[in-house]
């Protein structure tokens, strides 16, 4: 047994059931918390992927034409440029979604966002056929919501990973568009 004053390394990868018989392996810090801040929208300027799945239901509420893009094979949302400075990244762009309030227009408006926004600000890799997470390294340096509630990933990993993400090919979720 080792002795009680043996710190437990917290990078130490481990099983976690997400949803009944899907597990992923947890690859971030367990005390770690997050919740979303007004006003952040750091998630809203990457380019969302779309699953197969999500461009169906994204078909039922949007017009694919207007807010899709097919780069390499697969579906993204648009990132486009918007009208202030507010809400956009650098390159003053952002989700075709996000409205001029910062709120997504998919969730607000319809109450549904694509998996890959629910991931947000996790990451999501498979090796050796199972599911990996962790936390998108550059979250650190811009994610406004970690840190900042005693709401634990670890304990909510359901509301991060749809159950869908089990039923892919591939669920690998840092996929770059541009």
């Amino acid at each position: 047994m080792p002795p009680c004053d043996t710190v437990e390394d917290v990078t130490t990868p481990r099983r976690v059931e997400v949803h009944p018989g899907c597990e992923a392996i947890v690859e971030f810090d367990p005390e770690l918390t997050f919740e979303c801040v007004p006003e952040c929208t750091w998630c809203c300027h990457h380019g969302v992927l779309l699953y197969e799945e999500d461009f169906a239901e994204l078909a039922k509420r949007e017009n694919l034409n207007r807010s899709t893009k097919q780069l390499r094979g697969r579906d993204f949302v648009k990132r486009e440029d918007k009208d202030r400075e507010e809400h956009v990244d650098v390159d003053g762009r952002a989700c075709h979604f996000l409205r001029d309030d910062g709120l997504c227009a998919l969730h607000a408006e319809h109450d549904w966002k694509p998996t890959r926004c629910s991931v947000f600000p996790l990451s999501v890799s498979v090796e050796d056929g199972e599911i990996h997470v962790d936390v998108r390294e550059s979250a650190h340096e811009y994610c406004e919501g970690l840190h900042v509630s005693d709401r634990k990933v670890v304990d909510h990993l359901d509301a991060f990973l749809p159950r869908l993400l089990w039923d892919l090919d591939d669920p690998t979720s840092d996929v770059v568009i541009e």
